[in-house]
C-alpha cells in the first residue's frame, strides 16, 4: 500500500505474501532468538537458505559483542549468504505474556531497531516478517498496529528507506495484519 503524499519524498510501505527469504531487498529482517545460531519458523529458513556465512558472522556477534545473546528489542546486521538480499538485520522479539506488560515497548523497539539499522547503513529497501506472531504468540492485530505506526513514523521522518516491505507467508496472516486496520 503506497504511503506517499504529492510533492513529498517519502518511503511506502508494502504489505505482500510471500517468503521473505526470496525477497530481493536491501536487508531482510529475521525474526531471531536471542542465542542468533538459528532456530525454526523464520529464523530457520533464513539460516538454512543463506548459508554457513550467516552463522559465521552471527557466532562473531556473539563471542565479541553480546555472549548473553542478543536482547530483545534490539538489532544486529550480517551478511545475506545465498540470499537475494545484501543482509540479513536479526532482531528478537517479546515473547508474548512474558515481559511484564513491557511487550508493546520491546516489540516496537523491534522494528525501530531495525530501520536505525537500515538507515545508519544507507539502505533503501527492507523486507520484515511478522516479529513474534509465530511460536512467541504476539496477538497478530495487536502485532500489525505497533509494526504499521513504527514503519510509517518511521520513513515519514528523514529517513533513507523507501521502501519497507511486510511480508506474509500465508495468507491468512496478512489478511489478520490488512483487517486490523493497521495502515
Amino acid at each position: 500500500m503506497d504511503e506517499d503524499e504529492p510533492g513529498e519524498s517519502i518511503g511506502k510501505v508494502v504489505v505482500t505474501l510471500g517468503d521473505i527469504t526470496e525477497q530481493e531487498v536491501d536487508a531482510i529482517v529475521n525474526a531471531a532468538n536471542k542465542s542468533l545460531l538459528g532456530g525454526a519458523g523464520v529464523d530457520g529458513a533464513i539460516h538454512s537458505k543463506g548459508g554457513d556465512a550467516i552463522l559465521e558472522e552471527c557466532k562473531r556477534i556473539r563471542d565479541e559483542e553480546y555472549p548473553d545473546g542478543l536482547p530483545t528489542g534490539e538489532a544486529v546486521m550480517t551478511t545475506a549468504g545465498d540470499l537475494p538480499a545484501k543482509f540479513v538485520i536479526h532482531t528478537v522479539g517479546p515473547i508474548f505474556g512474558q515481559h511484564n506488560g513491557d511487550e508493546e515497548r520491546l516489540l516496537t523497539a523491534c522494528y525501530r531497531n531495525c530501520l536505525l539499522l537500515a538507515a545508519k547503513h544507507d539502505l533503501k529497501t527492507v523486507a520484515f516478517p511478522a516479529i513474534s506472531t509465530g511460536a512467541y504468540g504476539y496477538p497478530k492485530a495487536e502485532a500489525a498496529k505497533i509494526a504499521s505506526t513504527t514503519v510509517r513514523e518511521f520513513i515519514h521522518g528523514s529517513s533513507s528507506i523507501k521502501e519497507v516491505r511486510l511480508v506474509f507467508f500465508g495468507q491468512e496472516d496478512m489478511l489478520a495484519f490488512l483487517n486490523s486496520h493497521a495502515l
